[in-house]
């Protein structure tokens, strides 16, 4: 059996996205720089749908992704520090948290001034420029 090339999953991928979504709406997708999205079969199936627009975010930058930041409180709060011994309780878990949440869901609000996330930078430059390696 072959084993199944990750372009051929975003292919995938965006086909059942362009299946699923009303013919006449255009489509933004935020995409890391992974490289199964710039192969030649991904950029010929882009080209013949042009209603599929990519943006790609910084390399180094997963910290952007709000879907980042959703794994992560999952994480934090319902995964560690459990005792789980099966796929299917931690399946239970993360369904039982996501429930709660969106009983009182609210959005994402990005609270950090560009100013903050710079001097956080610097800090960590710093703190990494000074240990030797």
């Amino acid at each position: 059996m072959r084993a199944r090339h990750r372009h051929q999953e975003s292919l995938d991928f965006l086909r059942q996205i362009d299946e699923q979504t009303p013919p006449g709406l255009d489509l933004h997708l935020e995409l890391d720089n992974c490289a199964s999205h710039k192969h030649p079969k991904v950029r010929t199936w882009l080209a013949r749908h042009p209603r599929f627009h990519l943006h790609f975010t910084p390399t180094y930058s997963c910290w952007l992704h709000q879907v980042e930041r959703w794994f992560a409180l999952i994480t934090e709060r319902a995964i560690r520090r459990s005792s789980l011994t099966s796929v299917r309780e931690l399946r239970q878990q993360i369904e039982q948290f996501v429930r709660c949440h969106n009983a009182n869901a609210t959005p994402f609000t990005w609270v950090a001034t560009a100013d903050s996330i710079l001097k956080k930078i610097e800090r960590l430059a710093t703190r990494t420029s000074a240990t030797e390696h």
